[in-house]
């Protein structure tokens, strides 16, 4: 079962585990929700429709947060799992929400379009390092003149021995929050299709994607918020 069907399976229960499953649940989400605000007021304040582009949108979580927040922006969200994306479409149909679905693989061409943010949470952890790397280039690529990437991840230990204590201590909160062993088990068998890499190396990878003020601007244990900005346009001569 590859990761697109084992998601789609899920749909129905994915979002009601979201704050046990994720222990820093409001933190995480709020923090990238704050990182990309600015622009998108910014292109408001231009007398533009800000863009949104969700890599790995799932249920459309992270999309209403950021809808919740910019009611203007317009938002185009991409994800392999149909049954996800459906979810998505359901939540932000009902909130008047302007949207578009794509089902598409984070390793596909992006949709064309400029991008004042791209957006992801908890879905590029599933590509290779080398598809991590390739991604963020082409992110760069989509996004307006000071436009901005916000990455709402889960990440590896820069060790061995940290990446195990990252997964010790998420199972003693996770518990402690309330998940059963079935929830439990049900994560890991998702986890098993989990590629994460550490939060200082792809920092790394969003500079020589060519993203600048490139930062982590949140982290607990295994979950990070991290991201940049593509440079604005220079100054005419």
């Amino acid at each position: 079962m590859d990761v697109a069907r084992v998601f789609d399976a899920a749909a129905g229960s994915y979002d009601p585990a979201r704050r046990r499953l994720v222990p820093c649940f409001d933190g995480f989400y709020a923090t990238a929700v704050e990182v990309a605000e600015p622009t998108l007021r910014a292109a408001l304040a231009a007398g533009r429709t800000p863009e949104v582009l969700d890599l790995g949108a799932g249920t459309g979580l992270l999309s209403s947060l950021v809808a919740a927040a910019v009611p203007e922006a317009r938002l185009t969200l991409v994800d392999a799992a149909p049954k996800m994306l459906a979810v998505a479409a359901e939540r932000l149909t009902a909130r008047d929400v302007p949207h578009r679905v794509v089902v598409a693989d984070l390793a596909d061409p992006l949709p064309a379009g400029r991008y004042d943010a791209v957006v992801s949470a908890l879905a590029i952890h599933h590509l290779d390092d080398a598809g991590k790397r390739d991604l963020y280039r082409r992110v760069a690529g989509v996004l307006v003149p000071g436009g901005v990437f916000v990455n709402a991840e889960q990440v590896a230990g820069p060790t061995p021995e940290l990446d195990r204590r990252y997964h010790q201590v998420w199972l003693r909160q996770i518990t402690a929050l309330g998940s059963d062993a079935a929830e439990i088990a049900a994560a890991e068998q998702r986890m098993a299709y989990d590629r994460p890499a550490p939060v200082g190396e792809q920092c790394r990878w969003l500079t020589e994607a060519g993203l600048t003020d490139v930062d982590c601007f949140f982290k607990a244990w295994r979950f990070a918020v991290f991201g940049g900005r593509a440079p604005d346009r220079p100054d005419p001569a």
